[in-house]
Formats: C-alpha cells, structure tokens, sequence
C-alpha cells in the first residue's frame, strides 16, 4: 500500500500565537485607518502598550500622514502583479519616545467578498541593525583602501628616511651625526607610529573587534593609541660594503612613487633596476633582458601578482619572485594561492622594511653573501621596519 502524506490545516489560535509572539512589528487597520491589532513584537520595538495604540488612528506610528499615504499609494499602484500589497518597502515609523525608525514592511490590502477593501496588514521589520553592518562593511572596505594608500606613501618615506641615515653616516662629522642622527629618529619613530596605525585598522577592519574610547560628551571613537617607541642611532662602520652590487632587479607596481623609491634604495646598493608598471609589462621586460629577481606588488589592474607569478614559474622556473602587498591582509589570497603553487621565500608587507629587503635579495640570490652577513652581524642604523611586519618562509 502506498504511503501518503496528508497536511492538515492548523486551526486558526495556531496563527495567532505566531503573530502574536513574531518578534518583528505586526499591525492591522481597519478601512478607516484605525489600529485593529497590535502584536508583542509592536510593543517591544515601538514602545506603546497596546492600550495605547488599539482603537486609534494609525498615524500614531507614523510620523507623518505624508509617510502612511506613501505607503499605501505603494500598495494601491497599478501593477497587476503587486496590487495590494508591497514587500520590503522602506518607510518610518515612529516610537512612543517620538523617535523615528527606518522599517522595511510587508503589507497586504484586505478585501471582503465583493472585492471592498476592509483594510490592511502589515509585517514591518526595523532595518537599523541591517544598515548598521551595511555601514560597517563600507567603512571596512574604505578602511582597508586608506591603509594601501598610505602605505604606498610610507613606502616612499621609509626609504628616503633609510638613505639619508646611509649618506649622513658616510659624511657627517661625530658631532653632527648625533644631531642630524636624532632628527631622523623623530621622522622615523612617527612614520613607525602611522605604519602601526594603519595596521591596526586594516586588523580592526578583517577582525570587526576594536577597542573605544571617549572622545566628546560621551561619544565615542576606535582607540588607535601606539606606542612608537624610540631608538638610540649607533653610527655605522666607515667602510661601506655593497653586497647587492650588480644584481638585476624588475621592480612592478601600478604606484609610479613606489617604482622610483625602491629604484632610488636599490641603486643605492649599485643594484641594476627596471621597472614595470603593470604585469603586461614586466612580462615584456622579461622578453627583452634576464633578471635575478622579480619584486612585484600582488593587486594591479590588468594582472595580479599572483598570475605574474604563475607566467613567471612557468616560463622562468628558476628565477626568484617575492610579491609585496600594502593591504594589511590577503583578501583574495593572491599570496596564499601562490604560496601553494610553489613561491618560496618571504612576502613583505609594504611600506618594506628596507634592511629586511636587502637580506632577503641576498637570501634568494646571493645565499653565501647572506649566510657571511648574518654570521658577522655588523651594527646597522637604526631604520623604520614596521611593527607589523610579517614574513613568511615556504
């Protein structure tokens, strides 16, 4: 014998305890306009008893007759397939204290047999919860394109910071080396406390867990509070040595600032550079000339450093490519992806901590210069890394 189900209708008190217990506002009119029904959800979000509302006008939660002719024009509109009745329609209604709160209704026009309208009903739900997160989302994304547009500008400051350090050591006399040294600290320390800074937003901005603080009459604002902390400059040795002589090095990034700053610090080191500022052209770069390495940003408009990397690895399996990001995080796990297919070596956050940079080209390219400068350890001076720095080896 065949089994079938067979769906009872529910009798009509089930309905009603659920619109009476439904969270969300529920209210019913008469043709007159008067307030027929008022749900539990109604009172917990508008604030009136039901006493207070039942039997009245239901301009008392609208602010404005305005406001409930919008909504029952909407539902009164001469569209076949939505007469009488709207779904989401935004509007406001208006609480007990008088305070005035977007809602999204959903309201059907009730009709007798003869086709007279006997009045309506409405589900209305308040949106300021759903907007809030719709306005945090935005403010995540702005958050994290401030950060990589700063961070781009840091890029340039961190290096010229770095080679003014270098030149002053090669020229200033003791006496005017601690002076001029101290300057350069305060510019450092304060490009470290912003780099700290935008870290902590694009943190905040993935996370969406930030600490507050008071700011004016009990408002409050995000607590970006750094410590940027202050180094003592030790001169460095006379004797300049350039491990980094004569490496070939292509540079890519959409940002023109970033190309000619890091051009400016490699040249420093005697590196030969070329720039790209797109992945079409560093593929092109790479048609024309041999390389010994390949530093590029991750996002760029018409190819990604993670499909560069891939032409790269399939066309050049041996040349070394170290991709460089100023988001505080992988978004579209370019890095992670390319991790995976094969990038070995360490990923830089941007602005680059220019010692850092340095070490990893003679890692990657040089390895025994690299294993002789890390078993001297000569004193550096002091240089702005970034605090949230990370490096990643594969």
């Amino acid at each position: 014998m065949e089994a079938r189900l067979v769906f009872m209708p529910l009798p009509v008190q089930y309905f009603q305890k659920l619109v009476e217990s439904c969270p969300d506002i529920i209210i019913a009119v008469d043709r007159e306009g008067i307030i027929t029904f008022y749900n539990d959800g109604a009172r917990q979000n508008l604030g009136f008893m039901p006493e207070e509302v039942l039997g009245k006008n239901v301009l008392e939660v609208y602010p404005s007759i305005e406001e409930a002719r919008r909504v029952m024009a909407a539902m009164r509109a001469d569209d076949d397939a939505k007469k009488g009745r709207v779904g989401n329609f935004e509007t406001v209604f208006k609480t007990k204290k008088g305070e005035k709160i977007p809602v999204a209704i959903s309201a059907s026009i009730i009709y007798d047999e003869q086709g007279q309208e006997t009045g309506s009903i409405g589900f209305a739900k308040d949106i300021r919860e759903i907007r809030r997160r719709d306005q945090l989302v935005t403010l995540g994304e702005i958050a994290i394109g401030l950060s990589h547009e700063v961070n781009n500008s840091l890029e340039v400051l961190v290096n010229q910071v770095e080679m003014l350090q270098r030149y002053i050591g090669r020229v200033a006399t003791d006496e005017d080396y601690i002076v001029e040294s101290e300057r350069l600290e305060s510019v450092a320390s304060q490009i470290r406390k912003i780099q700290d800074i935008t870290g902590r937003i694009g943190g905040m901005a993935e996370e969406g867990e930030y600490g507050t603080k008071e700011y004016l009459h009990g408002k409050m604002m995000a607590d970006l509070h750094v410590d940027a902390g202050k180094k003592c400059p030790e001169r460095a040795k006379a004797e300049a040595r350039y491990p980094l002589s004569g490496l070939r090095v292509l540079v890519v990034d959409d940002d023109a600032g970033i190309c000619d700053s890091l051009t400016d610090m490699l040249e420093e080191e005697r590196c030969s550079i070329e720039t790209a500022a797109s992945g079409v052209q560093a593929v092109e770069c790479l048609g024309r000339q041999q390389f010994d390495l390949v530093l590029t940003d991750v996002v760029m408009p018409d190819m990604d450093g993670h499909q560069l990397y891939q032409i790269i690895k399939e066309t050049f399996p041996s040349l070394p490519v170290v991709l460089m990001t100023a988001f505080n995080y992988d978004k579209d796990h370019i890095i992670k992806r390319s991790c995976l297919e094969g990038l070995q070596g360490v990923i830089f956050k941007k602005p680059i901590n220019p010692v850092l940079l340095k070490t990893l080209l003679l890692q990657k390219c040089r390895p025994e210069a690299a294993s002789a400068m890390t078993s001297s350890s000569p004193t550096q001076p002091a240089s702005p890394a970034p605090s949230n720095e990370k490096l990643y080896q594969h």
